[in-house]
């Protein structure tokens, strides 16, 4: 029976090709979207981390929350004092850190590696093995020696203890060609001792940190780290730490167990005690997804809509057909066809559409990943596991199943129970048609709503788009091609270091067309920022009144080439790169905030940096406030020093301002960093407009997905709007024959259309409105310079849908009132 029936649906689609045709190019449209929007769901926020029972992972996330600074890394006696307080509640605790350096190739050409330095578990902790060779032992994370404490000054220090180093399997393959000779060999370039090479990591691990904690995602190598316990050095940080839950406990009972240890850090320290030092426990996924999380869930809402925009306009094409259909099924029932029957031969064209749907949907999804991976901003997680997997497909076929439901029910319900007197006695077409046309107008205004509801959130994203768009970050990024260094500050004297600055600069300055050339650490929107403390002379005996400002070392005429306006004072000059100067320049939020109402040159600020109390420092000059980690949040105050404070060598990110097209300069760039002696290595050479891009891309992949999401319904409530109103003037043709022949004008009859078209229309809308006030509200971390209940965009909104509207009443308006009446009376 139920194969005879889809046999019989698959004949009455083929008769009716354009039907069965728009109705799957629909449900097409609305399966496709939700299945490449749940590929990227499901790989970033569904699909558990590649490692061993990822749900008992936790970070352990340092906050100095009197200072309003979250998700700081751990220093080595922090991290000690995690690793013993909490062995009730952790079966194992490890920490991480990453950096890039350079080390020489065969050829002694310099080769940029990606490192990571872990405590000796890491490996067991995250459940990845190590291939070949050995993992890390115990051993090799004893502590180097500490010089005897009554060494006089001409005591050499205890020799030093190698460092394990267990490479990547990518690497290895890439550097050392699957060679197992290298086992027992230091590395390249390294001295005889000073590390030896242990093993080789299974293919693809990787590690996964939120975006703003600038940790490398593949090393190259890993090293075992030798942590030794100094309270000297406890707020100089660098670890990030990851803690397995024992088996059945909660996350809270760890919480209350990290508390109390740092509780005693803030008893015991006055610094942690000063800064509100706490330890905070958050799942590893879901604090690697949080940033993301809100702009998936919010795509995840549109397609949603999307796919119930399609399934109501389809439900419309239905409900026409089975109207038009209602003789027929009248006589079937009149011949004994039962209920059941009728319900069944209809759901069985409605799953044929929706499968065609689907089949057509997961082409579209197809295509759309790799699209998606293109437009994804850089700060999306596991990028490339997105994929149409088994998990989506399953996807597809639930929401296939859903979708026939929500379609083809209420339609297969209408066509089972017609009204046999009323359909046998009605002549002509209209009496069929009539009977469903309330329920396919409300259809319609169900559709209007929804994609009312898109269009808004569309418009709020335009609206921050363009927000976006004029921000000033505080410096001009046109003409500014940018690049890392790396090689430039490591292994020699400070003067070498200095030598090597100056003579870079010398050679890109050189280049024809270049005008200026700077370097600093960190670098705007390159991340890497994080903070130091701040204060006034009341800090001194008070140290709760320390604050957070960002920091970033900067080369004379840093200013001057990224074009950042000077407000009060002085920039640097060569005079003040040197160690012993004392000196520094704010942002005109940090001057605003410690000296207000005053002029904060020539003022002092104790600042700790470089020693181990905070000292004094002296204000030459305030410049404008620059976005340093992100276009969309103004950020911390900031602070500047120069280079040679930090003894020369810091700063190895480079811009230089070009007359011409900055990309063009890429080449020449690196010819010269090429003759450059020791290791040094261009690295993310692009201009600034780039980063700039690259800031802004969140936003944009959102609007993009969304506005192509609202476009799509806006177009499927047009058309269902225009099947209703086609359906209303054959309908009324009579009605509208009478009143023409009774003298109604062509114009009059133009304006009922239209007017039921707008009626229609507003009733959406304002279900809409009351929707959108409700759900944009979800969009508030997304928006930039824009509020959830923005009134111009819900009004453009709105007028702009009740034109659409109107524009789709058009044809049907114009055929009502061109009808002549003596031929419409003679039809009907």
């Amino acid at each position: 029976m139920l194969f005879r029936d889809f046999v019989y649906a698959a004949r009455t689609l083929r008769r009716s090709p354009v039907f069965a045709a728009t109705a799957i190019v629909t449900i097409g449209l609305g399966i496709g979207a939700s299945t490449a929007i749940f590929s990227v769901t499901n790989a970033v926020l569904l699909r558990p981390l590649p490692y061993k029972d990822p749900e008992r992972l936790v970070f352990a996330i340092g906050d100095m929350k009197k200072r309003n600074v979250k998700d700081f890394p751990l220093s080595n006696a922090s991290f000690i004092d995690l690793e013993k307080g909490s062995t009730g509640v952790f079966e194992d605790v490890g920490a991480v850190r990453t950096f890039r350096a350079t080390i020489p190739r065969d050829d002694n050409t310099p080769e940029q590696i990606r490192g990571a330095g872990v405590t000796t578990n890491f490996f067991r902790l995250l459940g990845a093995r190590v291939l070949f060779g050995r993992d890390f032992e115990d051993a090799d994370g004893v502590p180097q020696a500490a010089p005897p404490a009554n060494a006089g000054a001409g005591t050499p220090a205890p020799p030093g203890l190698p460092a394990a180093v267990i490479l990547s399997y990518e690497y290895w393959q890439r550097r050392f060609g699957g060679s197992t000779e290298i086992f027992g060999k230091p590395m390249p370039g390294a001295r005889q001792g000073a590390n030896q090479i242990v093993g080789v990591l299974q293919p693809g691990v990787e590690l996964f940190f939120p975006p703003d904690a600038n940790m490398e995602r593949l090393p190259d190598l890993w090293f075992a780290l030798r942590l030794n316990y100094d309270n000297a050095n406890r707020n100089t940080v660098s670890l990030r730490a990851i803690g397995r839950l024992k088996p059945g406990v909660s996350i809270e009972r760890a919480q209350s167990a990290v508390s109390a240890i740092a509780a005693e850090a803030r008893k015991n320290f006055l610094i942690q005690g000063t800064a509100g030092y706490d330890l905070r426990l958050e799942p590893l996924h879901r604090h690697v997804v949080e940033e993301v999380k809100p702009a998936l869930v919010a795509l995840m809402g549109a397609v949603a809509f999307l796919l119930l925009i399609a399934c109501a306009n389809v439900a419309n094409l239905l409900l026409v057909r089975a109207s038009l259909r209602d003789r027929e099924l009248a006589v079937r029932t009149a011949l004994g066809g039962s209920w059941w029957q009728m319900v069944t031969q209809t759901l069985a064209e409605a799953l044929l559409l929706a499968l065609g749907g689907a089949v057509l949907g997961l082409a579209l999804a197809y295509g759309g990943v790799r699209e998606l991976r293109a437009l994804a901003p850089a700060n999306l997680p596991r990028l490339d596991a997105i994929a149409i997997d088994p998990s989506v497909l399953v996807f597809t076929a639930c929401a296939t199943l859903i979708a026939t439901l929500l379609f083809g029910v209420v339609p297969a319900l209408r066509s089972a129970r017609p009204d046999l007197a009323l359909v046998l006695r009605s002549a002509g077409r209209t009496g069929a048609l009539g009977a469903a046309g309330l329920l396919r107008s409300a259809v319609v205004v169900a559709e209007v709503a929804l994609s009312f509801v898109l269009l808004i959130g569309c418009g709020l994203m335009i609206r921050s788009f363009v927000a976006l768009q004029r921000i000033d970050p505080g410096f001009n990024p046109r003409g500014l091609l940018t690049f890392e260094l790396l090689g430039t500050g490591g292994g020699q004297q400070p003067q070498q270091r200095a030598a090597l600055i100056r003579d870079i600069e010398s050679r890109l300055r050189s280049l024809p067309g270049v005008r200026t050339v700077t370097a600093s650490f960190p670098f705007p929107l390159a991340g890497g920022f994080t903070p130091i403390r701040w204060g006034l002379e009341p800090a001194l005996t008070d140290p709760s009144k320390f604050q957070a400002v960002d920091w970033q070392i900067v080369v004379p005429g840093y200013f001057e080439a990224m074009q950042t306006p000077l407000l009060a004072g002085r920039t640097f000059t060569e005079a003040d790169n040197a160690p012993e100067r004392k000196i520094v320049i704010v942002d005109q939020a940090l001057a605003t905030k410690a000296f207000p109402n005053q002029n904060a040159v020539g003022k002092r600020i104790l600042i700790r940096l470089i020693t181990p109390e905070p000292e004094w420092m002296e204000v030459i000059g305030v410049v404008a406030h620059q976005r340093q980690s992100s276009l969309a949040d103004p950020g911390r105050e900031q602070i500047y020093f120069t280079d040679g404070y930090l003894s020369h060598g810091a700063v190895n990110r480079w811009a230089i301002r070009t007359s011409a097209d900055p990309a063009t300069y890429a080449a020449a760039v690196r010819a010269e960093m090429a003759k450059v002696g020791g290791r040094v290595v261009v690295n993310e050479l692009e201009p600034m407009d780039v980063l700039m891009t690259r800031a802004r891309a969140g936003t944009r992949f959102t609007l993009m997905l969304i506005g192509v999401f609202a476009v799509i319904a806006a177009a499927l409530a047009a058309i269902g709007l225009y099947g209703v109103l086609s359906t209303v003037v054959r309908q009324r043709t009579a009605e509208i024959g009478v009143r023409m022949a009774l003298g109604a004008a062509p114009g009059g009859i133009f304006r009922m259309v239209i007017a039921h078209a707008l009626r229609l229309s507003a009733a959406g809308v304002l279900g809409g409105l009351v929707a959108a006030f409700a759900l944009t509200r979800l969009m508030s971390g997304m928006l930039v310079g824009t509020q959830p209940t923005d009134p111009p965009t819900f009004v453009a909104i709105a007028v702009l849908f009740l034109m659409i509207a109107a524009m789709a009443s058009w044809i049907p308006a114009r055929r009502a009132a061109a009808l002549d009446p003596t031929e419409a009376l003679r039809q009907e």
